[in-house]
């Protein structure tokens, strides 16, 4: 069974971040999940190792330039150590 897709360019910037959370932390271990985006996620990345460290594993599948799709799985559970909510000041200005 393939990973559950988000088209993040679908979604208004300010839940975007929110919804991908949201998603990841409803995972089983050992699931993922695939985002689509507009612009390169590495902020997205930097908020998932600030918040969730040990918790996932990034795959990039195909880096722009109009497309990124990135495969986050799920290594282990735990509470997110810091607000994944708050902004990482990426170009989605969502937050």
């Amino acid at each position: 069974m393939s990973p559950a897709s988000i088209d993040i360019r679908v979604v208004p910037p300010a839940p975007r971040h929110a919804l991908i959370f949201t998603t990841f932390d409803g995972l089983p271990t050992g699931a993922a999940f695939e985002i689509v985006n507009d612009h390169d996620p590495q902020p997205l990345r930097r908020q998932f190792e600030a918040t969730r460290p040990g918790q996932f594993e990034w795959h990039t599948l195909a880096a722009g330039p109009s497309l990124w799709q990135v495969r986050i799985a799920r290594l282990s559970a735990g509470a997110p150590v810091a607000d994944a909510q708050a902004c990482c000041a990426c170009s989605c200005r969502g937050g």
